[in-house]
């Protein structure tokens, strides 16, 4: 291997505190210190590699050089990914589960995604204008609870769906942070995986038929590389993969009204600007507020990148939130500027708010375009058919927490459906 040189690196024990104080600002703030997109830390008792940027980005999707499966703390896989879930999986194992998702994306069922979330809209706002207060967080949740499980094909009683929003709310919710909430996450996980599972059962002996083309029904007979049904927890596990984040969208539809809130000139903008405007703003809020923190993964073999030596096993992250605000990709990043993504270059590399790289090969988030097709009819209806009201109250939000919510879950009120 040729010689390589030292790798900056943060003195210290084990920085996991530090990592957990400084939360989405952690390795962005010693990438500045280091003035270095690599250095050498110990997180979770173990030596780690962190790192950001869009070379950095480049290097970090390349499934030549590092894996996924037992990089994840198992905290997050027991409240956000899952066992044995498509995020934790390699090689031709993920590729075959990853086509799993990829088949439920069609145009024809991004559309029936889009009408789903429309309809669920509709029938908020109707109960929105009784009530003397909405928590729009809590509101949103529960909108994009009833559209998840109407579009997968996942029967819930009416009388459910506010405890099976709460599950899935708290299993991303709860995922980067310890305590009481932490075990929350994981009953709700066990509690969900458990239920699913059982309708999983049902369907593979006909006792619950879902459409043909939802996704209980597709992932329930589905079959691995070997020709085998894969057993009915990792279908449950890969069905709140589904849910789950579509509920989370929740945490970008409150960032959603509070730019609007913000920046009221934006309505305008929007209004005037059409479709691609509307891209553009959806981007900018994608890139511009806290989602996922940083995404992990283990050296896959010994290998020299900028003269930096990576062992083989080494823990390694990449800075999610630091990359889509790397001075080096985007001018005056800490600007609220939907007009920058009229010059985007479309690098899978330097815009990575769901993970960067190849949706088909890679490991780049399969969502990523539900994501941006249901906050674009939240954002419709928030700017174009809904009257409302922000009475004070606490709309900062934390660069610590994960994931990141205004602390006042946005309250707004006197809500109308505008003629």
């Amino acid at each position: 291997m040729l010689n390589s040189k030292n790798m900056p690196r943060e003195e210290g024990i084990d920085h996991t505190l530090s990592l957990m104080r400084e939360g989405y600002m952690y390795i962005l703030n010693r990438r500045r210190s280091f003035n270095s997109d690599v250095f050498e830390t110990r997180l979770f008792g173990k030596k780690a590699i962190c790192m950001g940027g869009k070379e950095a980005s480049k290097v970090f999707y390349d499934n030549e050089k590092f894996k996924r499966n037992g990089a994840a703390p198992n905290r997050a896989i027991q409240t956000l990914f899952g066992k044995n879930s498509v995020q934790v999986l390699d090689g031709q194992n993920h590729k075959h589960r990853k086509k799993m998702f990829m088949s439920i994306l069609s145009p024809d069922r991004i559309n029936k995604l889009t009408d789903t979330t429309k309809k669920q809209w509709e029938k908020a706002i109707d109960k929105w204008e009784h009530m003397d207060k909405v928590i729009f967080y809590e509101e949103a949740k529960e909108i994009l609870c009833r559209t998840a499980c109407e579009w997968a094909g996942v029967p819930v009683q009416e009388n459910e769906i506010r405890n099976l929003t709460n599950d899935l709310g708290a299993m991303f919710e709860s995922a980067g942070v310890i305590g009481p909430t932490h075990w929350l996450g994981r009953k709700a996980r066990n509690s969900v995986e458990k239920w699913i599972g059982e309708m999983v059962d049902k369907v593979r002996n006909r006792t619950l038929n879902p459409p043909e083309n939802t996704v209980l029904n597709k992932f329930a007979m589905h079959r691995d590389l070997d020709g085998n049904l894969l057993d009915a927890r990792t279908v449950a596990v890969e069905v709140i993969n589904i849910l789950r984040p579509i509920v989370a969208i929740a945490v970008f539809l409150n960032f959603i009204l509070l730019t609007l809130y913000n920046f009221p000139e934006e309505k305008g903008k929007i209004k005037s600007g059409g479709e691609e405007y509307t891209q553009m703003f959806i981007q900018e809020v994608r890139r511009f507020y806290p989602f996922f923190p940083f995404i992990m993964a283990l050296v896959k073999k010994d290998f020299i990148w900028n003269g930096y030596k990576f062992e083989e096993g080494t823990l390694t992250l990449l800075d999610i939130y630091g990359t889509n605000h790397d001075p080096e990709v985007w001018e005056n990043p800490d600007v609220f500027n939907p007009n920058r993504f009229a010059q985007w270059d479309r690098s899978p590399f330097n815009f990575i708010p769901q993970g960067g790289g190849d949706y088909f090969m890679g490991h780049r988030c399969a969502g990523e375009w539900v994501t941006i097709e249901v906050m674009k009819v939240g954002l419709n209806f928030l700017v174009n058919q809904l009257d409302y009201e922000v009475p004070d109250q606490d709309l900062s939000y934390s660069m610590v927490n994960m994931p990141s919510i205004p602390h006042s879950k946005l309250i707004i009120k006197d809500v109308k459906k505008r003629i």
